[in-house]
């Protein structure tokens, strides 16, 4: 038998402190204590790297693959490649070699070898239309797919915005009957990783969790992890301090937007958008919408492809306690409120500001 993985890893030129600080910086991002990175690094570091691995099933449904393709874009070194050494992903259509009537029978044995055991993965929408007609693999609909091999997982892990929200595909009018995947399977535990497509780290990070504890990571309402999903793009934007001053671009090429002022007005979803942009970035750390000159879309929401127009600005408040109150169904942060009603030299702004909400510019819309 091989070693323990952490001796093949140092022959790939992992260092155990590499190897450490990554679990480090892992436990950190997804706000668990110091002793948690110690505890994935001696859970993952300590296993025989011939060991039987945990099985993971990624199925993928009515979607664009922009989720598998942002998940083997890894920044390198790719240290998240590091956890993959640690499952075994058995069935995967876009990645895997075998296909056809191959890469099925590694479908069916997968499931009778791992019952009760694997992890399932999905990324996009279930069509429910004609049946499930609409999105089919090997002449089975997604639908039944899914009725089928749920029921066998340990947990379920909808990723990316189709699989949580039913993301675009369920956009108006909605011709295949798209949902999300919780909509269909109502009794194991699901945690959705939204985005379009979702940030890597975050998918390997929930990983990282379930190897190492068992269990998913504590989620918040509509069933994401807080850790990475707990704060809006809007509290950690490095514009926000523009946004307090009442600093807004008025077109993506003036004097203000060259001077890194605040998209708000120019649709920025950032105060109704929960993710971890902001702070861990896309492409290794490198930039992300945002820094790069363009408003959040919220793609991290539900149905954001329908909410009111990528280039209108979010209707704000001017009553910061009303702001607070209506958080919920705006999407703002209570630090918006606050910081409203503590800066008198922002009235201006705040008057300028319509007082409709995000389902308003959604009837809006339709009208």
């Amino acid at each position: 038998m091989q070693g323990p993985l952490i001796d093949t890893l140092a022959l790939h030129g992992v260092s155990r402190r590499t190897f450490l600080k990554y679990c480090s910086t892992l436990a950190s991002l997804m706000a668990l204590p110091p002793a948690a990175g110690v505890a994935m690094a001696e859970a993952m570091a300590a296993a025989p790297a011939a060991a039987k691995r945990p099985s993971v099933i990624w199925l993928p449904f009515q979607e664009c693959t922009g989720c598998t393709e942002s998940i083997t874009r890894s920044h390198s070194p790719s240290i998240e490649g590091m956890i993959f050494d640690m499952v075994s992903l058995d069935y995967q259509e876009t990645l895997m070699a075998a296909a056809g009537h191959q890469a099925e029978e590694v479908l069916r044995k997968t499931v009778e070898a791992n019952k009760g055991q694997f992890l399932l993965i999905i990324d996009g929408s279930v069509a429910t239309g004609l049946d499930g007609a609409y999105s089919c693999i090997a002449g089975r609909s997604n639908l039944a797919l899914l009725k089928e091999i749920a029921p066998h997982a340990a947990a379920i892990v909808a990723m990316g915005s189709c699989a949580a929200y039913g993301g675009l595909p369920k956009a108006k009018p909605n011709p295949t009957g798209a949902v999300s995947v919780s909509d269909i399977v109502k009794d194991k535990p699901i945690v959705n990783i939204p985005g379009c497509p979702p940030i890597p780290v975050v998918m390997t990070g929930v990983l990282a969790h379930f190897l190492t504890f068992g269990s998913l990571p504590d989620l918040d309402k509509l069933g994401r992890p807080k850790a990475f999903y707990g704060e809006t793009i809007h509290d950690r934007c490095y514009r926000r301090p523009f946004y307090d001053q009442g600093k807004f671009a008025k077109t993506f090429d003036d004097e203000g937007a060259r001077n890194g002022w605040c998209l708000f007005e120019l649709g920025c979803k950032g105060p109704v958008t929960y993710n971890a942009c902001a702070t861990v970035k896309w492409n290794g750390g490198t930039s992300w919408p945002v820094e790069s000159g363009h408003g959040c879309l919220g793609c991290s929401e539900p149905n954001f492809w329908d909410a009111g127009g990528f280039y209108k600005a979010l209707s704000m408040p001017a009553n910061p306690l009303r702001m607070a109150a209506g958080a919920a169904v705006a999407g703002a942060a209570a630090g918006v409120a606050v910081s409203f009603a503590n800066r008198a030299k922002k009235k201006d702004a705040k008057a300028a500001h319509e007082t409709t909400t995000l389902a308003d510019l959604e009837k809006s819309e339709e009208r």
